[in-house]
């Protein structure tokens, strides 16, 4: 197919404090939450000035992404559009629309399957289109890509630093923590066109991080971020309930690798390097957390890759041997059942 854009897909953030409650209800938009949980989550932003790294980490990407095209003749300009804040995902298709833009690719920061990791950025595509109306430009959403090497060897290289800094006379006490984003253990049962999509490549780029970076230490893959209210199943164990069942177990040091995400915003931040952090510190164990990709040219050049994988008829560049595709079955990963608003 002819492509003559890309656009860049994420979640958004606030960059001040009088964004974060505004922010928030944007996320929880069509959900029933109520004002107070949304004013402990905005704790967490103000706690760093209202400011999530989130949208300065798009930029730098952005940034990153059109020099790699330029260096390798990839003519395709460059937008940027948001799910919850500015520049929300409808302001770029309208200007992609009066650019004359006509068929773009667009690129989630989500390497994984499921609602919220993929088909959401679907019904954000939709709802932009929409609401733009006439002229809008069709999006076709790149493919998942959590065993693409330029997304595997970034987090290896993160682990075995982060390794460095532990005591290397304990490292058989030493213990690698893999972890992502909880979700509703009834979304996840149908994550995919039959099911359990997110967890089996979440596992899967486990297995292909650990192999690569300290194949000699046991490891798990843990949940963090849960948001809903207590009488929902999530995903557990949660990071903090399993670092303490770790160190009741023996275990003197971790590797925390937050292999759900694609760069450090506020819910690594605040989740691992604050809450996870000081658990292990209360525990007396060693703690290190590895970074993320971020802007590291490995994964730069990934999106490059797999764009020509659309546009040149690149062959798939991958470590893993789960299936994967460039348009999503259907039915796949259907909405969660969400609770009425309060009122209603």
């Amino acid at each position: 197919m002819a492509y003559d854009a890309f656009v860049l897909l994420s979640f958004g953030g606030p960059e001040k404090p009088d964004d974060v409650m505004p922010f928030l209800r944007n996320v929880v938009r069509g959900r029933g939450v109520p004002e107070e949980r949304l004013a402990e989550v905005a704790e967490h932003y103000l706690h760093f000035g209202g400011v999530s790294p989130i949208n300065q980490q798009c930029r730098e990407l952005l940034a990153a992404v059109r020099a790699e095209f330029a260096a390798h003749g990839v003519t395709l300009p460059a937008y940027w559009g948001n799910r919850n804040w500015h520049p929300m995902l409808e302001d770029a298709v309208a200007q992609m629309r009066d650019d004359g833009v006509t068929h773009a690719l667009g690129f989630a920061t989500s390497a994984y399957g499921g609602y919220s990791s993929c088909k959401q950025y679907w019904e954000d595509i939709a709802r932009a289109r929409a609401k733009v109306g006439p002229g809008a430009p069709r999006i076709d959403k790149l493919r998942q890509f959590h065993d693409h090497p330029g997304f595997v060897e970034p987090h290896a290289d993160a682990v075995r630093q982060a390794l460095t800094t532990l005591d290397p006379a304990r490292r058989g006490t030493t213990r690698l923590v893999f972890t992502a984003h909880s979700i509703p253990a009834s979304m996840a049962a149908t994550a995919g066109p039959d099911g359990g999509r997110y967890e089996a490549q979440l596992t899967e780029t486990a297995t292909l991080v650990h192999a690569a970076a300290a194949a000699d230490l046991p490891w798990d893959l843990v949940w963090q971020s849960r948001s809903g209210p207590p009488q929902v199943p999530w995903l557990e164990p949660d990071i903090n309930d399993h670092l303490t069942a770790l160190a009741d177990k023996g275990v003197t040091d971790v590797v925390v690798s937050p292999i759900g995400f694609v760069s450090d915003h506020l819910e690594v931040i605040w989740d691992l390097d604050n809450e996870a952090a000081d658990t292990a510190a209360g525990l007396g164990l060693g703690y290190a957390r590895a970074v993320t990709p971020g802007t590291d040219p490995r994964f730069v050049t990934m999106v490059r890759e797999l764009v020509e994988e659309r546009t040149a008829a690149w062959s798939r560049d991958r470590l893993g041997t789960l299936p994967v595709w460039d348009e999503c079955p259907s039915p796949c990963c259907p909405p969660p059942q969400r609770p009425a608003p309060r009122g209603a």
